[in-house]
């Protein structure tokens, strides 16, 4: 059987800038990964809390809501209503979506994350965008640039946490 490579590994991601790349693997690879080691998990282990850390669930809710919130302010918009009430549901904690309705969600904001990469103009990264109520100041790149380590900085913390859990210690 032949190992399959990281996707940073497998070449350009069709229609993403050469600049963005980095990104689309990033992003690629969290989607991968949190495919891998969430889907079909049951409930309580998708709510568990090891030692009082985040649960499951709240990482890969986190991880895909915030991915929206930053790629909106990539855009150069100011993130809505709805986007809100994700922020305040993330606050709370308790997330009670299956893990494959999570994962699913997780999934189609990566798509539309990637979707958004393929239409960015390499000539727009250095530009100014505003960030949150404060405006604190980032570019487009920089944007990006989080959006993408920060997807997975989460995903990594949903397969840490997962693997404490179940005790297996399995990738």
């Amino acid at each position: 059987m032949t190992p399959v490579l990281e996707v940073w590994l497998r070449g350009p991601v069709h229609g993403v800038p050469s600049l963005l790349m980095p990104v689309a693997h990033a992003l690629l690879q969290a989607r991968e990964d949190a495919a891998r080691v969430a889907r079909g998990r049951p409930p309580e282990m998708m709510r568990a809390r090891p030692g009082g850390v985040a649960s499951p669930a709240y990482h890969l809710f986190h991880a895909a809501h915030a991915l929206d919130r930053l790629m909106t302010y990539a855009r150069g918009e100011s993130i809505t209503d709805a986007q809100r009430e994700s922020l305040a549901r993330e606050k709370e904690g308790d997330i009670e979506e299956s893990a494959d309705d999570l994962v699913g969600l997780f999934e189609a904001t990566i798509d539309r994350a990637l979707r958004q990469l393929r239409c960015t103009p390499e000539s727009t990264l250095a530009s100014e965008r505003r960030v949150g109520r404060a405006g604190a100041p980032s570019t487009v790149l920089g944007l990006l640039f989080h959006a993408a380590e920060h997807t997975a900085r989460h995903t990594g913390q949903l397969v840490t946490t997962l693997k404490l859990i179940d005790g297996s210690g399995a990738n």
